[in-house]
């Protein structure tokens, strides 16, 4: 199978790398600087590396976008007359629901598309980054909907599971609902720590141990990929930073009432976060 790669970041060269690996895909990625292109050579992370989108999506099987949310629609419909109409086509976005609407509509009758999110970036990016390892037992959500082809989404769902993924299937608007809880707060959180510390204190970061380290360091992900998820998330963000709010103001209320119960409901509070935080996969 020709597996053609848009986009050579974290994730586009992990996939590369990935399949390669596996030895039954030809892989073909394309950069949009000769400068990345480069670097792909040297690092033999593709069969081929190109600026020639064209190339790169001559005769592809399955085709990956690995571009930000925002440069998806104008590149898909550039290969929405390139590759074959029996191509799928997929996407590594961290938002679903207007990347679905917006790339199903493009590659419909052109070729077939179906969405997913693999779990498994960093907050290091670009390919100096990449793994043939990354999506290892990380779950990567699929996002059909109506317009999905049953076989498409089978096909897609195969291809995750064979580079390592956990599969697991969402509507798209139930997707961005959980991301926002688990990916795209936790960013905004870590953000306002660090920034609430450096305006409160900046001395103190030369004191941050392992747990400020561990807490934050999703905040040194790359400042205008997370301003482009939360900005075309916000409506499920700001539902989930509600939410933390509050549960901050039940807090807040508890450290005001010791001698009314507040200590030991306390230590309900945190004896619950322990459970379901000691229930998580821990994953490398």
């Amino acid at each position: 199978m020709k597996l053609a790669v848009f986009g050579p970041g974290l994730l586009g060269s992990s996939i590369a790398l990935a399949a390669r690996r596996r030895g039954d895909f030809r892989v073909a990625i394309w950069g949009r600087r000769e400068e990345a292109v480069a670097e792909l050579r040297a690092r033999e992370i593709g069969d081929l590396a190109s600026t020639d989108l064209a190339a790169v999506a001559r005769d592809a099987d399955l085709a990956v976008l690995c571009v930000p949310i925002g440069a998806m629609p104008a590149l898909a419909r550039q290969l929405a007359q390139m590759l074959p109409r029996t191509a799928l086509v997929t996407d590594v976005g961290s938002v679903k629901a207007p990347v679905v609407h917006d790339l199903g509509a493009i590659f419909r009758g052109n070729a077939r598309f179906v969405g997913s999110h693999p779990m498994a970036g960093s907050e290091q990016q670009g390919l100096h980054a990449a793994r043939a390892d990354l999506f290892e037992q990380h779950v990567c959500i699929v996002t059909p909907d109506a317009q999905s082809e049953p076989e498409a989404v089978a096909e897609i769902s195969s291809f995750w599971e064979r580079l390592g993924c956990l599969v697991r299937r969402l509507p798209p608007e139930e997707h961005d609902e959980i991301a926002a809880a688990i990916s795209h707060v936790p960013h905004l959180l870590a953000a306002a720590l660090v920034n609430a510390v450096a305006g409160a204190n900046p001395d103190a970061f030369a004191f941050a141990g392992p747990g400020f380290r561990d807490t934050t360091r999703v905040a040194s992900g790359p400042p205008e990929m997370w301003t482009e998820i939360l900005g075309v998330n916000r409506r499920a963000v700001k539902k989930s930073a509600e939410a933390m709010i509050e549960k901050l103001r039940e807090f807040l209320t508890l450290l005001d009432s010791p001698a009314a119960g507040g200590d030991a409901t306390m230590n309900q509070f945190l004896t619950s976060a322990k459970a379901q935080r000691d229930r998580l996969r821990v994953r490398a």
